[in-house]
């Protein structure tokens, strides 16, 4: 097993919010086209970041279309720190991770209950690189990754640690004492991906980025291969092509395909703006939705609408593998958030709340309506409904469908309510909601330093 060593980087410095290209504390997202051994089944639970970027569930169980603060039913829960990633599950645990301390010096994983949010166990670790603990940097923004086995946390420090169900160290890794510091433009943000028997690390940092694909049982490194170079706060997405997997990255100005069992690079897509936040969708063989912002320094204006659609990747005779958009949005642009597809049409949500719904096949355009504040967690279709969630805490559910229908709209938090995060820097009291996920059939809402729970 490798032993965590202590090592520090130089803390990055706070750049003033108005200059920032997007900003940090969006990193929630806030997450295989085919599950893992071990994995929960469609609609049992998220057991990676955006349940593997399957958004659209069919689930037994319908889930409410509005609640208020009490939670009538479900249960809330004060975390052990503060943190940006999403829970995520093993069909009978939730899993969740944080941070704590002045310079992130404590990192954080706890196992819960599903039905009372009861802490079975918690395990604490020391960051391997801490720095300042604020909201200009990334706070456990990466989301876990979790199988029969377990799970595997992964902190923008450095560290990568498999614990077993009962919360036993399997393995841990140093990545900061394998390949130096992991300095990074507003910290890491990039979720973990998995399959049957690899974790997908993406270290998207200033100098020589790099991709991890990690044995699961063992913490041995399968292959490494070059990141993109360029920012990026998104998650990689593993999109079936057949009889293989490509695993997706997207960062400023490009998207990558990378081979899932080599790791070599694949096909590479030029000319993409703002999609430095949305992670790729998939949306069946060979395609996946992608999502690009207007944020400030990220998008060349109008130009960032064209970034959002439909991407195809397709196989030449001679067996060269190349990516181009299948469709185009006109007009819809996303925020932090992923763009969904559900029962035929796809949903993007912009800065402002607007919703734009299109036609999946086409990417024609259904409707464009503003429901309510700006959204930093990805959309959730299930069953007849589509549920968006804004960062104050609100959500609204719509009918799933080409003609616009608010069905219900609620506040998880009083409005008002200061976020216990402790952390110097802007904006603090002002709760933020960064990841929503389902898992057994409840919706958990993921705030910085709480998790809630909403049961039917």
């Amino acid at each position: 097993m490798n032993r965590l060593g202590m090592h520090s980087i130089a803390a990055t410095q706070p750049i003033a919010a108005w200059r920032l290209g997007a900003w940090p504390l969006f990193l929630a997202l806030v997450p295989l086209t085919v599950f893992a051994i071990g994995v929960p089944a469609k609609g049992e639970g998220w057991a990676s970041f955006h349940n593997g970027g399957r958004l659209s569930l069919e689930p037994d169980t319908q889930l409410p279309i509005a609640w208020d603060p009490a939670l009538a039913g479900g249960w809330s829960l004060e975390l052990a720190g503060y943190g940006q990633s999403t829970p995520v599950t093993d069909g009978k645990t939730i899993y969740i991770t944080s941070v704590s301390g002045d310079n992130k010096e404590q990192l954080h994983v706890q196992a819960l209950s599903v039905d009372r949010g009861e802490e079975l166990w918690r395990r604490d670790f020391a960051n391997v690189s801490p720095e300042p603990n604020n909201s200009y940097v990334s706070r456990a923004a990466p989301s876990p990754a979790a199988d029969r086995d377990g799970v595997v946390a992964f902190f923008e420090g450095g560290n990568v640690v498999a614990l077993d169900a009962a919360g036993e160290v399997r393995w841990e890794l140093n990545l900061v004492e394998q390949y130096g510091a992991l300095a990074a433009r507003h910290g890491l943000a990039a979720s973990l991906e998995q399959d049957e028997s690899r974790v997908f690390v993406w270290v998207e940092r200033q100098e020589n980025p790099f991709v991890l694909a990690l044995n699961k049982k063992s913490g041995a490194v399968e292959w490494k291969s070059d990141g993109v170079g360029a920012t990026s706060w998104s998650s990689p997405r593993l999109i079936s092509v057949g009889e293989s997997n490509h695993l997706v990255l997207s960062a400023i100005g490009s998207l990558v395909g990378l081979d899932a069992e080599t790791g070599e690079r694949l096909w590479t897509l030029e000319g993409v703006t703002g999609n430095s936040a949305p992670t790729p969708v998939p949306m069946g063989i060979g395609r996946f939705l992608i999502g690009a912002t207007t944020g400030r320094g990220t998008s060349a204006g109008g130009g960032a609408a064209a970034s959002n659609g439909v991407v195809e990747i397709v196989q030449s005779e001679a067996g060269d593998w190349s990516a181009a958009y299948a469709w185009r949005a006109k007009r819809a642009t996303s925020s932090f958030g992923s763009p969904i597809a559900h029962r035929g049409c796809v949903y993007f949500i912009n800065r402002s709340g607007v919703v734009y719904c299109l036609d999946a096949a086409t990417g024609e355009e259904h409707y464009a309506k503003r429901i309510g504040s700006s959204s930093w967690a990805t959309p959730i279709g299930a069953g007849e409904h589509v549920y968006f969630f804004g960062k104050d805490g609100s959500a609204t559910v719509l009918k799933a469908g080409a003609k616009f229908e608010a069905v219900g709209e609620s506040t998880t938090w009083e409005t008002g309510t200061a976020s216990t995060e402790g952390a110097p820097g802007p904006r603090l009291g002002n709760p933020v909601l960064y990841a929503a996920s389902i898992i057994n059939g409840k919706l958990l809402l993921r705030r910085g330093d709480r998790l809630y729970c909403v049961k039917p």
